[in-house]
């Protein structure tokens, strides 16, 4: 069984920067793909950004160049650095693992965290 617990969120002017964590547990950490999906009020959940342990990382267009996703093994912990926040990032980010090759689709994952509250002030 894979636990995910995020952490990281808070309330930010426009222009700002916050790093989210997402920590795993449970399970082999190296063997599985991380992402990241965000859920604004009122709108679909959507996808944001995933990496793989032996893959390269992949962007939603609309945080392309702001965002970054990154791991530290050592920690099981993955990280996504969001800067130049703008209003319309505030949403509930959750991180989820997936078990083979990740993507933009929440249908690919198999373990999913609680989320965490990022507010983008204007």
């Amino acid at each position: 069984q894979v636990q995910l617990v995020e952490s990281g969120g808070g309330l930010v002017q426009a222009g700002g920067s916050l790093r989210l964590s997402c920590a795993v547990s449970g399970g082999t950490f190296s063997t599985y793909g991380i992402g990241w999906f965000r859920q604004a009020p009122g709108k679909e959940r959507e996808f944001v950004a995933a990496m793989s342990w032996s893959s390269g990382n992949i962007y939603a267009d609309s945080v392309k160049g702001r965002f970054t996703i990154s791991r530290d093994s050592a920690k099981s912990t993955v990280y996504l650095q969001m800067n130049s926040l703008k209003p319309e990032d505030t949403a509930v980010y959750s991180c989820a693992a997936s078990r083979r090759r990740v993507g933009a689709r929440t249908s690919e994952y198999d373990y999913w965290g609680q989320g965490t509250q990022v507010t983008v002030s204007s």
